[in-house]
């Protein structure tokens, strides 16, 4: 951590600077601090540092320790071989480079800075910065926020591309199986996928016009349809229709038991969730091109406008008739979701691997007209002040609070960056 926070003095500009001397006497610098490598190899690039009168482009190492050079093996590592500066808090022992002595920087920086940083480190409340946020312009991090976004999707993108690559590059069917992952939302979104990759899309094609065929695909695919149960007509004429198109297909299908109903809302339940989705695959025709294509958010909703069929207007599950009698439709909710789970993350991809970045920009730009999202995370940071105008804007504070602030990763965080080098600490 100490040589993490060496690279934040040294990237941000933070060390004393008045007379500038190597180890060994002569003046130095610093025309560019470079640009910081978050790979393997020096911490730097690109740097541009004066010693004495010759002027050096090339890579800067840092350590708490010049020893550490060779605790960390750099010594035999050619990658190394190219670092113009050696800038250490400590020197301790002197570093040899191709037959010379590596020009060696002792830096000191001010106390305040590495008290602030502590302080960040020491905290227990929800994020490490919570007491001192009221302290920074909400400006900086607004600003932030698109940079976030970004960072969101692509952590993203790595999963659809290996989905892709499993499909043998068919979107299509890369999309129907996200969309129906994210059709279990969180608690049954691997069941849901498991059901997806179990039953491809060109066999549900050839029954489209037939929502119940597509229904008794889906169902008996999940398992739901194992269980005995006498009196109640549409799950035996499911069962029925299902063993014959399970024959027709060689299908393998699913163990009900990996389903979960515990703690779920009704119209959450996956019985529910799947007759959704036979409907949609029922109504929709070239779904995912028609997405492709729109950069309306009405004319999205209008393709989501579905509804469980009629049996569901009664039922949550099968054999159980419920009090209430209502339609059982994919709400604000739920569609919001696909937007922001599969919608946005699959058009960003797609933008990305066909050089599309008007595509990129229109998936980040139904994220900014979707409404902000209600969750856990997003009212924290309601309570602390800090209010979301849109989805973009929540999605942005998600990617803060479990890529930065659950790792203490305050060194690589605007708002940290700002806190740890403000000279109000206490």
């Amino acid at each position: 951590m100490k040589e993490e926070f060496l690279q934040f003095i040294w990237e941000h500009g933070l060390f004393n600077r008045a007379d500038l001397k190597t180890v060994d006497g002569k003046p130095v610098e610093i025309i560019s601090t470079g640009r910081q490598n978050t790979y393997s190899g020096p911490d730097f690039f690109t740097a541009r540092i004066r010693i004495d009168e010759t002027v050096w482009a090339g890579n800067i190492e840092i350590h708490q320790k010049s020893s550490h050079w060779y605790q960390h093996k750099h010594d035999a590592d050619a990658a190394y071989d190219n670092v113009i500066l050696h800038v250490v808090e400590l020197h301790d022992q002197p570093v040899q480079v191709k037959n010379h002595e590596l020009p060696t920087l002792e830096i000191t920086y001010p106390s305040s800075i590495l008290e602030n940083f502590e302080q960040l480190l020491k905290s227990e409340r929800w994020i490490a910065c919570e007491e001192k946020l009221p302290e920074v312009d909400p400006f900086i991090l607004r600003f932030w926020f698109s940079s976030l976004m970004i960072e969101r999707l692509q952590s993203k993108t790595s999963d659809i591309l290996n989905i892709l690559q499993q499909n043998k590059n068919n979107w299509n069917e890369t999309f129907y199986q996200l969309l129906s992952r994210n059709f279990g939302m969180k608690t049954n979104a691997l069941p849901f996928e498991l059901l997806a990759k179990s039953l491809p899309l060109n066999i549900l094609s050839k029954h489209k016009n037939d929502l119940f065929q597509i229904e008794a695909l889906l169902f008996g695919q999940s398992g739901l349809l194992n269980e005995t149960l006498l009196g109640d007509d549409y799950f035996l004429s499911l069962r029925k229709e299902y063993s014959y198109l399970y024959q027709k297909y060689g299908l393998s299908g699913m163990e009900s038991h990996i389903w979960k109903f515990m703690r779920l809302r009704p119209i959450n339940f996956p019985t529910i969730r799947i007759a959704q989705l036979a409907m949609l695959i029922h109504h929709s025709s070239a779904l995912f091109s028609r997405i492709l294509e729109t950069d309306n958010l009405d004319e999205l909703r209008d393709l989501f406008d579905v509804s469980a069929s009629e049996y569901w207007d009664t039922h949550y599950r099968f054999n159980k008739i419920s009090e209430e009698n209502r339609q059982k439709t994919l709400g604000e909710t739920a569609f919001n979701n696909l937007v922001i789970n599969t919608i946005v993350p699959l058009l960003f991809v797609y933008g990305d691997q066909h050089l599309n970045q008007a595509m990129k920009d229109r998936a980040l730009q139904l994220l900014e007209k979707l409404a902000p999202e209600s969750n856990q995370i997003i009212r924290k940071w309601n309570e602390l002040g800090i209010d979301s105008r849109s989805a973009f804007e929540t999605q942005a504070l998600i990617q803060l609070k479990n890529s930065y602030c659950e790792n203490k990763k305050c060194l690589h965080c605007q708002l940290g960056a700002k806190i740890i080098t403000s000279d109000n600490h206490s």
